[in-house]
């Protein structure tokens, strides 16, 4: 891997999905043509980036790693204004990487979201939870009310909710959905 451009990204997206989905994870790079090698790789080479001192900040890189956005558009989340950009992801056609930065470049979250326009998935049911086939704001939409809950790592979520009666909490890597558990009523 000579350059790291949007297929290295990806990479490094799958490699923390691997935690939850290894078999889903292990598909999806031998789809990109990537070696176990070029993922270990394409990590260091993130991870060097993100700890660099010389570091542009997160949203310079993302626009040199993955190009020009598909869309940028103002939006605006309860009293703050920011900007969403979303980049396509070929791994996930339906799918964008979208990031949200202050107007002073600051990046405030980085996920997958449905594209506009994709559709989505039907959730009514804990059966509809299946590993990456929905976002964060889809579980969250179809489940309301929701809680949210402080993931494992950075890139992490987590949602308590109740699916026809039973409590679960849905993890997410990336904002894609990876796991769902179902909880025993009172315990925490």
């Amino acid at each position: 891997m000579t350059s790291f451009g949007p297929t290295a990204f990806q990479l490094v997206l799958l490699r923390r999905m691997a935690d939850f989905q290894p078999d889903l994870a292990e598909e999806a790079r031998r789809g990109l043509g990537a070696s176990l090698a070029d993922q270990r790789e394409a990590n260091k080479r993130w991870q060097a980036m993100v700890r660099s001192p010389r570091s542009r900040g997160a949203l310079a890189r993302y626009r040199s790693v993955l190009g020009p956005p598909e869309s940028a558009e103002r939006r605006t989340i309860g009293d703050l204004e920011c900007e969403a950009l979303l980049w396509p992801v070929p791994l996930w056609p339906d799918l964008r990487f979208e990031v949200l930065a202050a107007p002073d470049g600051a990046v405030w979250n980085e996920w997958l979201v449905r594209a506009p326009g994709a559709r989505g998935p039907v959730l009514e049911s804990p059966d509809d939870l299946r590993p990456w086939s929905a976002t964060v704001d889809e579980v969250a939409r179809a489940f309301a009310p929701v809680r949210p809950m402080e993931g494992t790592a950075p890139t992490r979520w987590r949602l308590a909710f109740a699916a026809r009666g039973r409590p679960c909490v849905a993890e997410f890597t990336y904002g894609l959905l990876q796991r769902v558990s179902f909880e025993e009523p009172g315990a925490q």
